[in-house]
Parts: structure tokens; sequence; C-alpha cells
């Protein structure tokens, strides 16, 4: 059997990245195909396959300005001659062309959030520049009928989470099994927790970081933020000297960060969150919005899920987490059903022709 994966872009090891080198070990002789590809930023494991860039790859340091570009780059792979095509989805990967004789199984991560759920507010809150909004308008509706219709060419969709199937269900009118994504559990630990709560994230507006600093610049309380993105600056012009930026940081750095935070926080609605499931894999409590993915990751016994995206009801979760009473051995036996052995078990079924 030969097998293709196609991933959105290969820029940086994120959530996404973590599934397709899962992916990759479950399929050990497939291509990979991708949009944009940096290969010093990529896991060895992925970096072992063969990979192939679209023709937009040149522009890749302004891939987020290429979306009405991405469907034709897609549709020019040449997937002839093989029997399997993976792909795996949070932008508009789907929509390869396959062979007719070939099954195409979409693991998706979630359909494109800047064409459907926070298309509003993309357009009218987070995109300042009115010639952008304008332009905004015709392309996303040209790439919603795309995404649609690129719908048809898959046979099985699998979503991350319950959240993402009834979204799917909502955008394509497609059914989904849902399959858990897999996370390294085994390989977090726990240790006395220091004085920080911790944020690991990509900085984007959707994830609502900047709830986050408001609240523990007020607070005065110590919070440290891992990751990058296009609002780091504006975050660090919002924060106090009390939240430190630790930027992208190895993930043996990552892992002592976890272990030693007071509780983990996650302000955004997540598809599914594997940030959360670390912290729980950490025996870390985790303080999150009560929506998306954190109500079907964040066990009742492992922390605070907050019903309002708003700074007060952020502010009194926080100040809420400082009487729980957590056991730190107990989250992680919960955090254990989201295991890539998890992962495989039920993904592995559907990776034949």
């Amino acid at each position: 059997m030969r097998a293709a994966i196609v991933h959105y872009w290969l820029l940086n090891m994120r959530g996404g990245e973590k599934v397709l080198e899962a992916l990759c070990r479950l399929l050990p002789d497939a291509d990979i195909f991708t949009l944009f590809y940096e290969p010093e930023r990529i896991s060895t494991t992925i970096r072992s396959h063969r990979i192939t860039p679209s023709f937009l790859q040149p522009l890749r340091r302004y891939h987020r300005s290429l979306l009405p570009l991405m469907p034709m780059a897609l549709e020019t792979f040449d997937l002839r001659g093989y029997d399997l095509i993976v792909s795996s989805e949070s932008g508009p990967a789907k929509g390869v062309i396959v062979p007719s004789d070939a099954r195409h199984v979409c693991y998706c991560h979630t359909p494109m959030r800047y064409l459907w759920d926070l298309y509003p507010a993309y357009r009218n809150e987070w995109t300042q520049s009115r010639i952008k909004r304008a332009l905004m308008t015709p392309i996303a509706n040209y790439l919603r009928l795309w995404d649609y219709a690129s719908s048809a060419r898959v046979d099985e969709f699998v979503a991350n989470s319950e959240h993402v199937r009834r979204r799917i269900w909502k955008t394509y009118r497609r059914d989904a099994q849902v399959i858990f994504p897999p996370v390294a559990v085994e390989t977090f630990y726990s240790k006395p927790s220091a004085d920080y709560d911790l944020i690991v994230s990509e900085l984007v507006a959707y994830k609502r970081i900047d709830t986050a600093v408001r609240v523990f610049s007020q607070s005065g309380r110590k919070l440290k933020i891992a990751g990058d993105g296009p609002e780091f600056a504006a975050l660090k012009r919002l924060a106090a000297p009390n939240i430190e930026f630790c930027g992208r940081v190895a993930d043996t750095d990552l892992r002592e960060l976890y272990a030693r935070c007071r509780a983990f926080v996650m302000p955004g609605e997540e598809d599914f969150g594997i940030t959360a499931v670390e912290a729980l894999a950490s025996g870390k409590p985790v303080i999150a919005l009560a929506r998306g993915g954190a109500l079907e990751t964040v066990p009742p016994t492992g922390g605070i899920l907050y019903r309002e995206a708003t700074d007060e009801a952020l502010f009194d979760a926080i100040e809420q987490s400082d009487s729980l009473a957590v056991d730190p051995k107990a989250l992680q036996t919960w955090a254990a059903k989201f295991s890539e052995t998890e992962f495989a078990a039920k993904m592995s079924p559907l990776l034949k022709p």
C-alpha cells in the first residue's frame, strides 16, 4: 500500500504537528505533501519522510496572507499511484484531488475558523484596515464555497473531539468519528508547585491571551507564557512586570514549566486542547473557558471551568483555584486516556485502502 499524508503546513511544532508525528509512526513509508516547509523547525520523525512542498514554498514567509492561493496549490499535488491519502486538516488540506480508486481519510482538527465560526470576529474586530475588510468579503465567500465543495472529496472524516464533530456536521453536513489526538502523556511529570501560573499557546487573537494578560497584570499574580505568534508585541506592551514571556521553548524546558506551575490557564475556546492534557499529565489543575474541547478534556476534579469569556470571570476562577484540592496522581491517570497508544489503536483500522 502506498500512502500519502497531506498536512496544511510545516512551519513549527504545535498540536497538529504532534498528530502528524503519530501518523508518521503509523505510516512509516508515507510521503508527505504540504503547502510550506521549514526543515529546521520540524522534528526528525517528520523529516525522515519524503516531503513535497507546494509551488508557494518560496513565499512561506507570508503564508498567513496566501490563503486565496492555497486551493490552487493543493490541487496541483500529483497523488497518482497512492492507495491511501490522509489529510491532516485545520486549513484547506482536504482539498487535494485524489485518484478515484484511492481512499481519502481526513483527520480534522477543525473546519477553517477564519472562514466559518470566527469569520465575523476576524472581519469586524481583528482586522483594522478598511481595505483588508473590503477584500476579505468576496475572497472569504469564494473560499467557503470551495471549502464546502472539497469536503465531498473525503471518504471518511475523523474529528479530534465531539466539539469538532458537531462543527464538521454544521459546516459540511458530514458525519465523523471522534478519535482524540495523541498526547505523549508518559513523558510529563509532576513536581511541587512554584509561584507561577502557566499558559502554553500560539499568540493569536482567538486564543484570548490578552484576557489573561490583563487579569494577571491587575492581580499581580505571576504568570509565564510559553509560545510565540503575531500577537506577541501587543501582548508584551499590555503586560505588567509580573508576566514573563518565555517565547518558544524546547520540549525538555516546557515539561519543566508544566511540572512546576501552580495551575495551567487556557482562556480561549479550544477545539481539543492538547496543552490542557499536557498540564493534567503533569498533575496540574486547569483553569479554562467552559467551551469547546475543555469540556471533554478537563475532569470535574481537575480544575475550574468558567462560563463567560470575560476578565471578571477569569479573575474569579483564578481566585477559586487557590482552594482546589488536587490529587496529581488522579489527574495523571485521567490524562492517560489521551495517550498515543489509545490514538493508534483507534486510528489504525481506518488507515487501510
